[in-house]
């Protein structure tokens, strides 16, 4: 992936300045394969634990200590925040890279949880994997950013936002205030995918320049975009509530897929992005590739860039 010109200049001054001095490395290519390495062992995760990994079932903790365990291997300072909901003990990972100055953090994250009817390895085992293999990218590029990265894997989304939301209102002003972006990675790999980016609209100020530098990632790549108004469906809003700027990119749910999308991203029209959506049949067979690849090439863009490496 290469910078784009627009890069190295002003990305916001709420999130902060991305000089050229700072951004004269671009953004890694991830390799997909390693993405599709987490989720085939999510699947099996799953399969190994009832057909789920969803909050308060044994595949959903098991899910979590793999994923801290690579990043624990990795010289990541991880920790569990722990929370309650619908009477059993949830869990977010909380890894932070310890380079960089921590009164500037940037914070991306998505939900690791399944609903309980199947595996959900797109929702959103795809956004947690491609968020994973950025930060396990991360350490061995060994990276020392200009601001702190931290990333949060988060727990009971499904049941409305809990884990997600539990963190932010752990968090003192203070702990608050020193976070300078959230971005979501919620539904990646979608089987007839689309390439959406969080709309700023609406969204606490500085959430344009991390729309801007979405909408530039994808079209460094050659990819058109369109805007999308989550609202309150994913784990940004609780970080949106507490004036943190926000943003994010989504390869669509339930949704159909217009003809003008379809000419434009290909696949089929009139047919949802995810059939499989909060269904059993979510499994590895649920993933577009080339989807998988562009969306976690992003999230490496957005976070390179957003903390100056």
């Amino acid at each position: 992936m290469k910078l784009l010109a627009a890069m190295l200049l002003v990305v916001g001054t709420t999130v902060g300045t991305v000089t050229p001095a700072q951004a004269v490395v671009a953004p890694p290519d991830i390799p997909v394969a390693n993405v599709q390495a987490h989720l085939t062992e999510l699947q099996r995760i799953a399969t190994a634990n009832g057909g789920n990994r969803a909050h308060g079932r044994p595949g959903y903790r098991a899910s979590l200590d793999y994923v801290k365990a690579k990043l624990d291997a990795a010289g990541y300072q991880t920790r569990i925040h722990q929370f309650t909901a619908s009477g059993a003990t949830g869990y977010n990972l909380i890894a932070e890279w310890p380079h960089g100055d921590a009164n500037n953090v940037i914070m991306s994250g998505g939900h690791l949880d399944s609903v309980s009817r199947g595996p959900g390895i797109n929702d959103n085992g795809s956004g947690s994997a491609g968020l994973l293999e950025v930060a396990l990218t991360v350490s061995r590029q060994n990276v020392r950013p200009t601001k702190r990265l931290r990333f949060g894997w988060w727990g009971a989304e499904e049941l409305g936002l809990i884990g997600s939301t539990a963190y932010v209102n752990s968090l003192t002003t203070a702990q608050r205030g020193v976070i300078k972006a959230y971005v979501n990675f919620d539904m990646i790999g979608s089987p007839n995918p689309a390439y959406f980016v969080y709309s700023a609209s609406g969204q606490p100020s500085g959430s344009q320049a991390i729309e801007d530098l979405l909408e530039q990632g994808f079209s460094a790549k050659g990819v058109p975009t369109e805007l999308t108004s989550v609202g309150g469906r994913s784990d940004h809003a609780a970080f949106a509530r507490a004036g943190i700027p926000i943003g994010g990119t989504f390869s669509g749910a339930e949704g159909r897929k217009t003809a003008s999308q379809a000419q434009k991203w290909g696949g089929s029209a009139n047919v949802a992005f995810d059939r499989c959506y909060h269904q059993a049949c979510d499994t590895t067979s649920n993933i577009n590739a080339t989807s998988l690849d562009r969306h976690s090439d992003v999230i490496a863009h957005a976070v390179y860039t957003l903390a100056g490496a």
